[in-house]
């Protein structure tokens, strides 16, 4: 979405907003209520854990832009068609995507190796099944795991996250629930 500013007939771009709809762990499975939240969004991220390409067909088809990753259940029609990690940049932010990364404090092994390199102002990874929403300011980053929207797992409830992006910016944040794990 483009926000626009008339000025003596032309047109000049302000600003852009992107809204994200970001999920993981799903595990195979996808329904309406997810959907819905995918169609409204400029881009949908999947941080793994994906389990069959009928979930990001599905994404895909929602949504203008998907960018995902592959998980540690993923299988190899998977890994062909995702990279293990997803680096890049939009409104102003250096984004990372992975499915196994840890948290502040907790990294894993290879993201601390590769953190110098990449130096993301937005880290995004899975895994975990716990939502998490932590400012590391030790690597002055903002860290999201959206949780586990499927229903396999050990999670309570189905979790992910929806956002803007602007100007650098993270903001209008909202964590949707989409119900209990195992109540179909």
């Amino acid at each position: 979405m483009s926000v626009l500013y008339l000025c003596k007939g032309t047109c000049k771009r302000l600003h852009t907003i992107k809204k994200i709809f970001l999920l993981s762990d799903t595990h195979s499975y996808i329904d309406t209520a997810i959907s819905r939240y995918a169609s409204t969004a400029d881009e949908v991220w999947h941080a793994g854990d994906i389990g069959s390409v009928e979930v990001t067909d599905t994404l895909a088809a929602l949504s203008p832009q998907l960018r995902a990753v592959y998980g540690n259940i993923d299988d190899t029609s998977l890994r062909l068609r995702f990279p293990l990690d997803q680096v890049f940049e939009i409104e102003g932010l250096k984004v990372w995507i992975t499915h196994i990364g840890g948290y502040p404090g907790r990294y894993s092994k290879r993201v601390k190796d590769l953190w110098p390199e990449i130096r993301p102002n937005l880290f995004i990874c899975g895994h975990s099944h716990i939502l998490k929403v932590i400012k590391d300011t030790k690597k002055q980053c903002l860290h999201l795991n959206p949780g586990a929207v499927g229903h396999h797992g050990f999670h309570q409830m189905r979790t992910a996250l929806l956002f803007e992006l602007s100007e650098g910016t993270v903001r209008n944040l909202e964590i949707i629930e989409f119900g209990k794990r195992g109540m179909l």
